[in-house]
């Protein structure tokens, strides 16, 4: 038994019954949507055409939601619905970030994930879903898929239907009938801010703040759009053209009119500071273990002490600014008590658990002396440092509705920070403490070594043949459209030529390696929060 639906669009009027519907049923919040109804304008008069497309959950049968999910509250049921459990979700965003359908949302009363469940508890009693009852052209056909004599397995084998973004590998069990690219593809048409949804063009609840950030004109998004796909040199040019004709470039000949509202930036400020913090707590471990580990360096009991101490500290910063981003903190230790295994949250909140216990450990086998306990704490920690600092790249990766995430350089890109970034806070210690035997000349070669393949690893990121255009709209808009000048100046400049070239000509004094350090750490802060937020800019529907 396989349950899915089909969406017949040569039927569908744009009623929006089963929005309502929906609302009705589940007493949606106004301002989300489990389900709706997205409104295309397709040609140009008098040849025109408006396309009328449902929106909802795919109830994917490898639905990317179910796998990131770090407790459970997504799962399959027997019959192939995705629902899930309100009382177990603690607010993470994780599995809208994974969802490429952009069906998720946060519930702004409860503040835990939503989306369409097919109307279960209906199901269960053997109704159809809410939708499906009240639609009045019978555009929307539910049905058991493996039942060959269902309707809806009836207009699978007779009618040549699509999916949304088969690529991603979900495998949708939503189908659509007579479906128009323009209007599945959420990259064909620009999110208007002057539709019908302009009331609650600011978002509610959780997003309001956010959306509040990103609301501008309408002539700026045409800007930021277009300069981002590479379509004009800059904002000046849609200013001299006008933003009316700029948008019929940019679409097509398709318009957007009718829309769910922006759901904002999930992953705020917050993740970016967090995967700053956990790199400096890695690199404050990984940087003195090298030199132990193969006798780069001479590492006093200072040095140590204050590697331990930075690493326990930044560790603990990185778990605060993990509970602050949920949106039911009160619930963040079902990570740990209610774990799904599948998700590199959960493995990656037992990682730092497992981090800062084994650094406790090793400062109470120090302090107590116990020498042959030391070398084996020492590798142990270490292995479990490189987790750390590498887990967020999978935990991305997972994130299968953001393209540009899915990059298989990401981990070594966590990587080299956290060295960089636990060089560059020594180098900055080194300026108050006694420094071991080659210490400072090893601190800079870690400082120079990694800034180079830094830039290169950036290199691949940004220029290796990309193979969706969400991932090549994403580099558009960090290399030349919304994040030029904070790549070019705060990542490229600042970040990694200022300090190399400091260190290369300014020899191996504390001073000139802490002037270094300082700027690695704001360069490795603009780069993480640029390489956060980017992609999440991109529509999903």
């Amino acid at each position: 038994m396989k349950y899915g639906f089909v969406i017949d669009n040569r039927k569908c009027i744009g009623c929006h019954a089963c929005t309502t519907a929906c609302k009705s049923e589940h007493q949606v919040p106004v301002g989300v949507n489990r389900t709706w109804v997205k409104q295309v304008e397709k040609g140009e008069f008098p040849n025109t055409r408006r396309l009328f497309s449902v929106m909802r959950c795919n109830h994917c049968t490898d639905a990317p939601c179910v796998e990131i999910c770090p407790v459970e509250a997504l799962y399959f049921r027997d019959d192939g619905i995705v629902d899930f459990d309100k009382d177990r979700c603690i607010g993470c965003k994780s599995c809208m970030q994974a969802c490429p359908y952009d069906a998720l949302y946060i519930d702004p009363e409860s503040h835990t994930a939503a989306k369409c469940n097919y109307c279960a508890h209906r199901i269960d009693v053997g109704l159809e879903p809410a939708c499906v009852n009240v639609c009045p052209e019978e555009a929307i056909i539910s049905g058991d898929m493996e039942n060959p004599d269902s309707k809806i397995a009836t207009l699978l084998a007779r009618q040549q239907v699509k999916v949304r973004k088969a690529e991603k590998g979900t495998n949708p069990n939503l189908f659509y009938i007579d479906a128009d690219e323009l209007s599945l593809n959420p990259i064909a048409t620009e999110k208007p801010r002057d539709g019908f949804w302009n009331s609650q063009g600011l978002g509610v609840g959780h997003f309001a703040k956010e959306a509040e950030k990103m609301a501008f004109s309408s002539g700026d998004i045409v800007s930021a759009v277009m300069e981002a796909s590479g379509q004009i040199a800059n904002s000046d040019e849609v200013a001299e053209n006008g933003s009316a004709k700029s948008v019929d470039v940019l679409m097509g000949k398709g318009r957007r009119v009718y829309d769910a509202p922006d759901k904002g930036i999930l992953w705020g400020w917050e993740v970016s500071a967090y995967v700053w913090t956990k790199a400096i707590s890695a690199g404050a471990f990984l940087v003195p273990f090298l030199a132990w580990a193969f006798g780069f360096a001479e590492i006093n009991s200072t040095a140590m002490w204050l590697g331990i101490g930075i690493g326990i500290l930044f560790l603990s910063l990185t778990g605060i600014l993990l509970v602050k981003d949920l949106d039911r903190p009160d619930r963040f230790l079902n990570v740990l008590l209610r774990p799904q295994w599948n998700s590199w949250l959960t493995k990656g909140g037992y990682a730092i658990t497992a981090y800062g216990g084994l650094l406790t450990l090793l400062a109470l086998t120090t302090w107590m002396e116990w020498t042959f306990l030391i070398a084996p704490l020492m590798w142990a920690t270490g292995i479990v440092a490189v987790i750390v600092a590498v887990y967020t790249a999978f935990l991305f990766a997972q994130a299968k509705g953001r393209d540009f995430w899915q990059s298989p350089v990401l981990s070594i890109h966590m990587l080299l920070h956290s060295f960089l970034a636990g060089a560059a806070a020594f180098g900055i210690i080194a300026l108050f403490i006694e420094s071991g035997t080659n210490w400072l000349p090893f601190l800079k070669a870690i400082l120079m070594i990694g800034l180079g393949i830094n830039l290169g690893t950036m290199l691949i990121e940004l220029t290796t043949t990309h193979s969706t255009e969400d991932a090549k709209r994403t580099v558009d808009m960090i290399v030349k459209g919304r994040y030029k000048n904070r790549f070019w100046g705060g990542v490229i400049l600042l970040g990694n030529i200022i300090p190399f070239a400091i260190l290369f000509f300014g020899g191996s004094s504390a001073m000139i390696i802490a002037i270094a350090g300082i700027i690695v750490l704001i360069g490795i802060y603009i780069t993480e929060h640029i390489w956060v937020e980017a992609p999440q800019r991109l529509p999903l529907s």
